[in-house]
């Protein structure tokens, strides 16, 4: 018998640069142009058919006369396009227009394209780059820092994916001014998240400027894209592969990405995860770390960017327990909560522990009091 060492060591720099501001598409193709991707002549611009007609097309275009080569690729919008099938029609257009390892490809939309682009990414030809256009509030809350790229399977949400950082980020504000409004608060639920887990005062900010981020006032707006862009990254540098302190930006998430799939996506992600917001907090205030007020406050904020705080009377609750299980938190079949210090801060527990292990008897108690 015989044995040989295969001596891999890797010194990796994954940063990148998150551009906010307005109407950005000018300004991705001078930094294509300076070389952000290098010598790459050939994109596969990724959009879905939401985004397509108001801004897809245009960076498509403005590659096409800057004279790239450049495609379209649509999916249909919606968290249900979040498969493998859809990964696998992305890369089966690519091969069909011969992209190989020499392309890049650009994500146009918001998390649901970013996510699976950046899968897309990662996997093509063995990984290839990529480049985030962010046309969503929820895009730039939670899809702009940190690599995190994925698919939903029927079992649960962002089961099977990777790590993949983009080679920049853009995070064009203008477009939010397309957006519906309940794309608008389905976005402030993840905003409100940064505030509860990590800053106070952003926290206070939110509450007193709610009808300036609907209104898209431009100073409120850039500040939100800033502080949610600020909060992950302070963890993202710490801890990019969710070894530890990553778990933090999931709270709200054991619920809330439970009834996301318990609900068939009626429920758009920030508003699954405003019902999970409010679960973790009243689980916080059984456990001692909150108090009624910050119940209250938590509450009173989702409500007023327009989130719902109660679970749907549709919601099988049994069900919804069941599905807890499939949280990736989830450690020796227990279960595993983010829980929150009063407002603008997170509980670790022994060992620095940042998820509590929590009987199902006290989840399912919360879940049928809402």
């Amino acid at each position: 018998m015989s044995s040989f060492r295969v001596d891999l060591k890797k010194v990796v720099d994954d940063s990148y640069d998150i551009e906010i501001g307005y109407n950005l598409a000018d300004k991705l193709i001078e930094d294509i142009k300076a070389g952000l991707v290098g010598k790459i002549k050939k994109f596969a611009v990724v959009t879905d058919s939401n985004v397509k007609d108001l801004y897809a097309e245009n960076i498509c275009k403005l590659l096409k006369d800057s004279g790239y080569t450049a495609n379209l690729i649509t999916i249909e919008a919606g968290e249900k396009s979040k498969t493998r099938q859809t990964k696998e029609f992305v890369e089966d257009t690519m091969l069909a227009l011969e992209y190989r390892r020499d392309c890049c490809i650009i994500a146009v939309g918001g998390g649901v394209v970013t996510d699976l682009a950046g899968f897309v990414a990662g996997t093509y030809g063995r990984g290839i780059p990529f480049i985030n256009y962010a046309t969503t509030l929820l895009a730039a809350a939670d899809a702009s820092v940190g690599g995190k790229t994925a698919v939903d399977t029927p079992l649960a949400t962002n089961l099977i994916g990777l790590f993949n950082q983009p080679e920049k980020v853009y995070l064009d504000i203008a477009t939010w001014k397309t957006l519906p409004e309940e794309q608008i608060s389905s976005g402030l639920a993840e905003t409100i998240k940064h505030g509860c887990l990590a800053d106070k005062e952003f926290f206070d900010y939110l509450t007193a400027n709610m009808d300036k981020i609907f209104a898209v006032d431009e100073e409120a707006c850039m500040h939100i894209a800033e502080k949610n862009c600020n909060v992950k990254y302070q963890v993202v540098m710490k801890d990019e592969k969710e070894s530890g302190l990553r778990e933090v930006l999931n709270l709200g998430h054991t619920v809330g990405r439970a009834i996301e799939t318990v609900s068939d996506y009626k429920l758009l992600h920030g508003q699954a995860v405003a019902i999970g917001l409010v679960a973790e907090v009243m689980m916080a205030k059984k456990l001692g770390y909150c108090s009624d007020d910050d119940v209250k406050a938590v509450v009173s904020l989702l409500k007023s960017a327009k989130l719902p705080t109660e679970i749907p009377d549709y919601i099988d609750r049994e069900v919804l327990v069941k599905k807890l299980y499939t949280d990736k938190k989830v450690k020796n079949g227990k279960l595993r909560f983010v829980l929150q210090k009063g407002i603008g801060d997170i509980m670790v527990f022994e060992n620095e522990q940042y998820a509590k292990e929590i009987p199902e008897e006290l989840a399912r108690e919360i879940i049928m009091e809402m």
